[in-house]
């Protein structure tokens, strides 16, 4: 799909904990002309979204299939274990999968991270979404494992998290379908990478550098630009001032040893 093809606007679909705020910004700086709208979709609608069209670009999180889906990995997540504040983990400022060996643990039928098997033992049901498990938190039914950026997402006063190690990682990814890299999806691409707006590899190129008058000096070397003949250098035609540089009044056909103070040599 050509530049051509490219819609007026720029969909880019995040899901929930992504903060597409920066980029957003730079993109209005760079391409005023092209309205960007954000669509937020759930963990697991993102995929469908970029295949069915419902956004051109979109930040998810990883592991996705990429049989028809380009990604790009942006970062990775640190992942927390989010526990009623008044729960034994609180005391601590991190914890490791043993740690909740005993604990019963919940794991939403939305959980990116990428468990080969999740710590803890499992509860009666798997929730339908990570809000739906959170709220089980407060309930005390269990605890749950999400990606610290979630964690903050669905802060509630009664809940806190801690750090858990030994456990996947979240990482978020900037994915579109690879049969529609528009050029607006080349122009996004470059955002996120951090390239310039004269980047070799952008599609908007540099400004052709203004050419300055023929005779016209830089202005930084300080030196003003005159006439020929009229206060330049010797190259204009006068001789340099100082000892041995021409009489003052003498006129243009003045002849070479007119300059010259004292007796002449006497020839041999």
């Amino acid at each position: 799909m050509t530049g051509s093809d490219a819609s007026p606007s720029f969909r880019l679909a995040y899901v929930p904990g992504v903060t597409p705020a920066k980029w957003v910004r730079i993109w209005h700086e760079r391409l005023p002309e092209v309205p960007l709208t954000l669509v937020q979709v759930s963990a697991g609608e993102a995929a469908d979204a970029l295949r069915d069209g419902g956004a051109d670009a979109g930040f998810l999180r990883l592991p996705v299939d990429r049989t028809d889906l380009s990604a790009i990995p942006m970062y990775t997540e640190t992942s927390v274990v989010v526990v009623p504040k008044d729960h034994l983990v609180a005391a601590f400022d991190e914890v490791s999968v043993a740690d909740l060996a005993d604990e019963i643990m919940l794991h939403p039928l939305d959980d990116t991270l990428d468990w080969a098997q999740p710590p803890g033992r499992p509860a009666f049901e798997r929730p339908a979404t990570t809000p739906d498990a959170i709220e089980l938190v407060a309930a005390g039914i269990g605890l749950l494992v999400v990606p610290q950026s979630l964690a903050r997402l669905y802060h509630r006063r009664d809940l806190t998290y801690r750090t858990i190690t030994d456990t996947p990682q979240s990482q978020v990814a900037l994915s579109w379908r690879e049969d529609r890299t528009t050029d607006q999806v080349e122009d996004f691409i470059g955002i996120v990478r951090g390239r310039t707006v004269n980047s070799s590899r952008g599609r908007r190129p540099a400004e052709p550098a203004k050419q300055r008058p023929a005779g016209k000096k830089d202005q930084q070397s300080g030196k003003k630009d005159q006439p020929a003949g009229q206060g330049g250098g010797a190259a204009r035609g006068k001789a340099p001032a100082g000892r041995g540089g021409a009489r003052r009044g003498a006129g243009a056909g003045a002849p070479k040893d007119a300059g010259r103070r004292g007796r002449p040599r006497r020839r041999s």
